[in-house]
């Protein structure tokens, strides 16, 4: 049975995500102040200057996937829910439509949106204590070269396989719809607990991906990359790596809350952004 969010709103956030949508978010607290609800807006821009002094009980993002991300890694300490609207074209973390905010925001209110939790991803540069989450996924690339990386993926430590490529995707679940569906690897279910490693570009045909339990412990190591290899964390950029540098990933203790309505359905969200199922002709 699924949890809904009932809690009494006093206090939201709104993360949008330019000065085109700006506008919408002044609205949006102009509609929640009429319900007794206080309000501080932030330009995604700007979110690293911000400290939040006050807790709050859910971030509104307006914007698409990247904002949302923004919102991710910006709250990750707080444990706040996040209600994506997606004020652009795609958006697989921005579900819900702008045609239907203030529907969204009633029900939230209302205590009729679903409470969802996802895993987020721990990720660590060899021995360095500085740890970074992701809930879409971690890549690997090369930089300006090139060459091809040669990298080695362990399993708890223990050595599995060792690949060509331009590169390597660690994805979650929730991740698995982004970057690794555009590089051939596999959509896995919100609720399978499970990474799917994806290679880049491989040189080689017998080289797919491949589906590890999250409960164990995931090690990259660099075996080879000249002129350096770049790690990506959500899409934002995090360091360099070189020969030897390893990077060891395992699912976090702390999970990601998003709202959702409960008539969502994710294979019909596949169908409608992707046109998942449907015949060609």
């Amino acid at each position: 049975m699924a949890d809904f969010f009932q809690k009494k709103i006093k206090r939201v956030i709104i993360i949008f995500r330019d000065s085109q949508i700006q506008p919408h978010s002044e609205e949006v607290a102009g509609w929640l102040k009429k319900k007794k609800v206080q309000t501080q807006v932030f330009s995604q821009n700007f979110l690293s200057d911000k400290v939040l002094k006050k807790p709050a009980d859910f971030i509104l993002v307006l914007g698409g996937d990247g904002t949302y991300l923004s919102a991710v890694r910006w709250s990750h300490n707080m444990s706040i829910p996040i209600l994506g609207v997606n004020m652009g074209s795609l958006g697989f973390l921005t579900v819900h439509l702008k045609e239907k905010l203030y529907e969204c925001l009633q029900q939230t209110l209302d205590g009729k949106m679903i409470l969802d939790q996802r895993p987020l991803l721990d990720v660590q540069v060899g021995a360095h204590k500085k740890h970074a989450l992701a809930l879409n996924d971690v890549v690997i690339e090369r930089g300006v070269t090139s060459r091809l990386i040669d990298i080695s993926v362990y399993l708890n430590n223990r050595w599995m396989y060792s690949l060509k490529s331009d590169g390597l995707i660690v994805s979650s679940a929730t991740g698995s719809t982004a970057y690794n569906l555009a590089a051939g690897g596999p959509i896995l279910y919100p609720n399978v607990q499970a990474f799917v490693v994806t290679p880049i570009c491989p040189h080689s045909l017998t080289h797919r991906p491949v589906l590890f339990p999250d409960n164990q412990t995931l090690k990259l190591k660099i075996e080879n990359a000249a002129e350096g290899a770049l790690l990506t964390v959500d899409g934002r950029k995090q360091s360099k790596l070189s020969k030897s540098s390893s990077v060891i990933i395992k699912k976090s203790s702390k999970l990601h809350r998003s709202l959702r309505t409960s008539t969502e359905n994710d294979f019909i969200f596949l169908k409608d952004k992707l046109k998942f199922f449907e015949r060609s002709g």
